[in-house]
């Protein structure tokens, strides 16, 4: 294998942990994990040699101009979630950080966006742009600029699904953290029918993925999109999935429809965003083209709902 200088931003993060343990552990290639506050860095850093850690703001990324000329692949991760920078880091940094990498040098971008921006074709959906939050706006405007910089024909984008993963080790998901309630609220939303479908992945197939596009270079030459998911579920399969795992028996179902569901709403007078109205709406965030690691003959981690619950410590039945 030859040994590249790697860059990951993000690293603190939920994928970011998941990709650097795979990157350390299982190559030799030079890494430089940029973070935010090193103290969330988990990933036993120490290991072995050519680990550097970088405590740099994205908001700061000309600091490392000269180091970024030497870069071989950068895997970009970093994401504000929301707030008064969202758009300057999620749009202006990442692409003056890819801007500030050299044509030559580099081999590879690896640019993480959501498959929220995407509508079930796999291309940009407009309402992303124009209903989104400031985290889904910002990535899809994103979208819309990278594609016109220098270093387009070298960029990746992943589009990771809804995102699992988390340990002792690592910091937790959003969607991992609501797994419990799931579980908690399980007796009433078994006899529930909602009208909806999903993909996940975990962090370690993430993972899984990007170092295979790292060590296959050529492959896929000239597909420059990945949506990241296992198979697609619907939110009735998911809570029969639950249910089983848990032993707990449905007895009926009650339909729950966009009607009642907007009725609700108007009674209760719950404030809605325009995005989550629009999700309430969209409701199937599935995709007809996605890969994960059984994609690439290589072993799944998560690939189902008993999966999810038993990586997630939830104990089933006895």
């Amino acid at each position: 294998m030859v040994k590249k200088r790697i860059l990951i931003t993000g690293a603190s993060g939920c994928i970011g942990h998941y990709i650097s343990e795979v990157l350390i552990q299982d190559t030799n290639h030079e890494l430089f994990l940029l973070v935010r506050n090193s103290k969330k860095l988990r990933v036993n850093t120490q290991s072995r040699t050519g680990i550097n850690v970088l405590q740099v703001d994205m908001a700061d990324i000309t600091q490392l101009a000269e180091l970024l000329k030497t870069i071989d692949i950068a895997i970009l991760t970093a994401t504000a979630w929301g707030g008064d920078n969202t758009y300057n880091i999620n749009v202006n940094k990442t692409l003056e950080l890819i801007n500030l990498l050299d044509a030559d040098k580099s081999e590879r971008v690896i640019y993480f966006s959501t498959a929220s921006v995407l509508g079930r074709d796999n291309q940009p959906l407009p309402e992303a742009g124009e209903l989104g939050t400031d985290y889904i706006s910002s990535k899809y405007d994103c979208l819309q600029k990278i594609k016109k910089i220098a270093l387009a024909n070298k960029i990746t984008t992943v589009y990771p699904t809804l995102v699992l993963g988390g340990d002792e080790n690592k910091p937790c998901s959003q969607v991992t953290m609501g797994i419990p309630e799931v579980v908690k609220y399980i007796n009433i939303i078994r006899f529930l029918q909602a009208d909806g479908s999903f993909h996940f992945i975990h962090g370690k197939d993430i993972a899984t993925v990007v170092a295979y596009l790292i060590a296959n270079p050529d492959e896929k030459k000239g597909t420059q999109k990945f949506v990241l998911g296992q198979n697609p579920l619907t939110a009735n399969q998911a809570i029969e999935s639950v249910c089983a795992y848990l032993g707990k028996k449905i007895y009926f179902r009650i339909p729950l429809s966009l009607s009642l569901a907007n009725i609700i709403i108007v009674l209760f007078r719950i404030q809605m965003a325009a995005w989550d109205r629009f999700c309430m709406n969209y409701r199937h965030f599935t995709y007809n083209r996605f890969i994960n690691p059984s994609s690439l003959d290589l072993p799944n981690y998560c690939a189902t709902m008993e999966d999810v619950l038993k990586i997630s410590g939830i104990r089933g039945k006895s």
